[in-house]
């Protein structure tokens, strides 16, 4: 019986793993834009590069078959995928989307969408009830992201692809922070499954870019038609870049979530942090329902100041971490979600949200933990005492 690799060697070595024209052990990069037809009658597999080209054929594949999909879909960018996928819907239907989702998806959703007379619902999807009493007669699709970005809340998976099922609904999941590595939707049911592949997945904050994998071949067909149709395609230097990072995921996830649960247990103890969220803690609410689904928690992490001042005041003193948009890399990056990733929310609904004015997040890098914890403590040090009001919803 032949061994099954396990997901660390698959990276490395795989249908793409030698060049078959030359021995080369890294994907040629292929920029050509049209490609001639030696027969009047009958044209190669190839005829110009936004319907298919080889070296992004290489990454659709490769992430395919790490998610354990039928097909797998590069684009642009993270939002050009979910974007993409959205195109499925038809003016009438309706989708149910995860209440503190990614600001540019809440953007797209709320300022587009809607322009097309998709119908739409905001809801916390870590209540299985509260996503069963919102599914209407014309639910098309149930969107999920899990962990959420910022609050790290934990959808259970399983639970949501059951009641779509019972309803006749596609559902989505935004699988950016965990990669295959860590979480396999497809495994627990979920038909689309998207990434930001400018996080993780590439790794070196130097491409922008987005997959899509499915795992029914129908599906897989009308996504192709519509990412052909709205040709927002990943170039093909992108597509050498992120197949270049993901040689190295496994190791670079692994060290940064194992210092991301040191540095989540820091800040927990730290009297000035008034509240962090990472499902690694023992305490958070979703800590067992991703035990269960997924293996790791992640390098991603959240946590609450006292205001927008403490917040500020940390952001000026801390040295290691970079203050951009952003995550996934090979250096901590922190940001301020209602600046950055959810300044398209409006504030009403950020609070509501729980997004509040103090929040951080923290995206762990390959840095020493002991230097990223040692850099928070005196960055902390100028951050004055206070106790805050979050809102209640």
């Amino acid at each position: 019986m032949e061994r099954e690799w396990s997901f660390s060697t698959k990276l490395l070595h795989n249908e793409w793993k030698v060049d078959r024209h030359t021995g080369a052990v890294s994907v040629p990069i292929q920029h050509a834009s049209t490609f001639h037809q030696f027969d009047f009658d009958s044209f190669g597999k190839y005829d110009y590069s936004r319907s298919g080209n080889p070296t992004r054929e290489a990454l659709e594949e490769t992430i395919a078959a790490l998610e354990g999909g039928v097909r797998g879909f590069a684009f642009a960018s993270g939002m050009a995928a979910i974007s993409t996928a959205f195109l499925l819907l038809s003016k009438g239907d309706h989708v149910l989307v995860t209440e503190d989702v990614y600001g540019g998806t809440y953007r797209m959703i709320t300022e587009v969408l809607g322009r097309f007379g998709i119908e739409y619902t905001f809801v916390d999807m870590t209540d299985l009830n509260a996503v069963a009493e919102n599914i209407r007669p014309n639910t098309k699709v149930i969107y999920m992201e899990t962990p959420s970005n910022p609050l790290l809340k934990v959808t259970d998976i399983q639970g949501v692809v059951k009641l779509a099922k019972a309803h006749g609904c596609l559902t989505f999941l935004d699988n950016t922070f965990m990669t295959p590595a860590l979480q396999r939707p497809l495994d627990l049911g979920v038909d689309i499954v998207l990434h930001s592949a400018t996080k993780f997945l590439a790794g070196h904050s130097d491409v922008v870019a987005g997959l899509a994998v499915v795992k029914d071949e129908e599906l897989g067909k009308e996504l192709y038609k519509l990412q052909n149709a709205f040709g927002a395609v990943l170039g093909v230097q992108d597509a050498w870049l992120v197949l270049r990072g993901l040689k190295t995921l496994h190791v670079r996830l692994k060290q940064s979530s194992e210092s991301a649960l040191v540095i989540a247990e820091y800040l927990a103890r730290h009297p000035k942090v008034e509240d962090v969220y990472y499902p690694g803690l023992s305490h958070h609410p979703g800590h067992d329902i991703q035990r269960h689904q997924a293996a790791g928690f992640g390098a991603v992490l959240s946590f609450r100041l006292a205001d927008e001042e403490a917040a500020r005041t940390f952001v000026r003193n801390v040295r290691l971490p970079v203050f951009a948009v952003s995550l996934g890399a090979v250096e901590s990056i922190l940001s301020h979600p209602a600046k950055m990733s959810h300044a398209a929310m409006p504030k009403e609904e950020r609070l509501r949200r729980g997004i509040t004015d103090g929040l951080l997040r923290l995206s762990v890098g390959l840095e020493d933990v002991n230097d990223l914890i040692a850099d928070f403590e005196q960055a902390l040090s100028f951050v004055n005492e206070h106790p805050s009001v979050v809102p209640t919803r």
